[in-house]
């Protein structure tokens, strides 16, 4: 149980969209401002914002908290005997009530082992709402966790029984087995909002797709192909009777259309990418992959598409994907990968020449040796930046199957001593940055990771200087 003062409360202005709010939280800045799409709003207008109120009440307020990795909001703390004597509902919903009476504006009311059966859940939420003195100068969150696999129900329950405020993670990321997830709760409450008493969330749902892929890339933590409205298989149709039933009628296997999440049908269009594909051909390709892309991201991403193009015959979504990961979803440039040049084998040692562009435009090259490509490339990168790291976590995959296929690398990096993050039980943890990489050859992709991640690093330090000075 947290109770949420005035000056801890820190949601987002319900005039600024969903998408806007990832953008800026995550650091990805479009070059252009798009104006509307001419398709129908998803989403219904949002009440006025009070911190204590909210005037409709259907409305149900969306707590996004996956920015804090699905830790819970700083709260009051309590001692064993404490969280002994609140387990006797009379004495909660005292201390509840004394926490009204001091101010609070939120009563946040988790499951924070995921222990509770919804129906448990959602009698806690309508007992407190019964017999909390001062309940009604307060909202009631909730704060659910999935170790039994019913966050999104208890989340779901609680808003039926009088929560009016849900905190979420987009992708269900959190601790252990995570919280409840932003789109299930959403979609739910979309699609069964009828039977939960008239319930809407405010929130549009077109954006979804984009803001799961952003938290995908920029947390490394990829979303199982089975995983509910956002997985890879979530409108996929394999079964014979399955696949007759939707080429009859879509509604006949599809309880929502993946256009309602911003998902557009792969190949609607019977665009089928290669070399000679142009600009207007790849951006309709990644409008239906869910990608809005335009400006100068869009001309760097299509001359990656290009000079892949020339190796292999046919460009795959998942070849599209990952070439978006790996040039418009960077941090900001303090060095720009140029070339590498290696050379490896049995016969002797391995060696690489690696080239960066620094951000005001001046050429490094350093050559270095290694115990296999890969690490050569990133000793040379070493002794150009100039800032020592150490490598935590490398892992590569193949995009696709086949020769051809794309090799997508991931690394995470943490500078050498620096220990600079305090973990909510107050140890002190080294921060760590994460950067990905595509390519065809298994080092370019590797060195790309690896520069990203460091460019995160230094966009970091770099920030913290500016802040010291201000």
């Amino acid at each position: 149980m947290a109770a949420y003062l005035p000056h801890t409360t820190t949601f987002f202005s319900p005039t600024t969209t969903y998408t806007n709010q990832i953008h800026t939280l995550l650091r990805f800045k479009p070059s252009i401002t798009h104006p509307p799409k001419p398709f129908p709003v998803l989403c219904s207008r949002r009440p006025d914002y009070t911190p204590n109120h909210i005037s409709d009440p259907n409305y149900v307020r969306i707590f996004d908290t996956t920015l804090r990795d699905g830790e819970q909001s700083p709260g009051a703390t309590m001692t064993t005997k404490e969280k002994l004597d609140i387990a006797q509902r009379e004495f909660l919903y005292e201390i509840l009530g004394e926490v009204i009476k001091a101010g609070a504006t939120t009563l946040n009311i988790p499951d924070t082992v995921g222990y509770n059966w919804p129906r448990e859940f959602g009698q806690l939420i309508a007992d407190i709402k019964a017999n909390t003195p001062g309940i009604e100068n307060v909202i009631i969150s909730t704060h659910c966790q999935n170790d039994l696999g019913l966050s999104t129900a208890n989340t779901l329950e609680g808003a039926y029984h009088g929560a009016r405020q849900l905190e979420v993670t987009i992708n269900g990321i959190g601790e252990r087995a995570g919280n409840a997830s932003l789109e299930e709760v959403v979609m739910t409450i979309k699609c069964k909002g009828g039977l939960l008493g008239g319930l809407y969330t405010g929130i549009n749902t077109r954006h979804i797709v984009m803001a799961s892929k952003m938290v995908e890339e920029y947390s490394g933590l990829q979303v199982q192909p089975h995983k509910a409205i956002v997985g890879a298989n979530a409108f996929a149709h394999e079964s014979g009777i399955h696949q007759d039933g939707m080429l009859k009628n879509r509604n006949t296997y599809e309880i929502m259309s993946p256009e309602d999440i911003g998902l557009f049908r792969s190949n609607e269009s019977g665009l089928t990418l290669g070399k000679l594909s142009g600009r207007h051909a790849l951006k309709a390709k990644l409008f239906e992959l869910g990608y809005d892309i335009d400006g100068r991201e869009l001309n760097d991403l299509f001359w990656r598409f290009k000079s892949v193009a020339e190796m292999k015959k046919v460009i795959t979504d998942d070849d599209l994907i990952a070439l978006v990961s790996d040039e418009v979803f960077q941090p900001c440039i303090v060095w720009k990968f140029g070339d590498v040049q290696v050379t490896c084998g049995t016969l002797g040692l391995s060696t690489a020449t690696v080239k960066l562009i620094y951000n005001d435009g001046t050429e490094h090259i350093s050559c270095s040796t290694g115990t296999g490509p890969v690490d050569a490339a990133y000793k040379a990168v070493d002794l150009i930046v100039k800032a020592p790291v150490k490598l935590l976590e490398y892992s590569m995959s193949a995009v696709t199957a086949g020769i051809d296929a794309l090799a997508s690398t991931r690394v995470v990096i943490a500078a050498e001593n620096d220990h600079t993050t305090t973990h909510a039980s107050g140890e002190q943890m080294a921060r760590t940055y994460s950067g990905t990489g595509a390519s065809m050859d298994i080092v370019i992709s590797s060195v790309r990771a690896y520069v990203g991640a460091i460019n995160k690093m230094l966009g970091v330090k770099q920030q913290s200087t500016v802040n010291k000075m201000v």
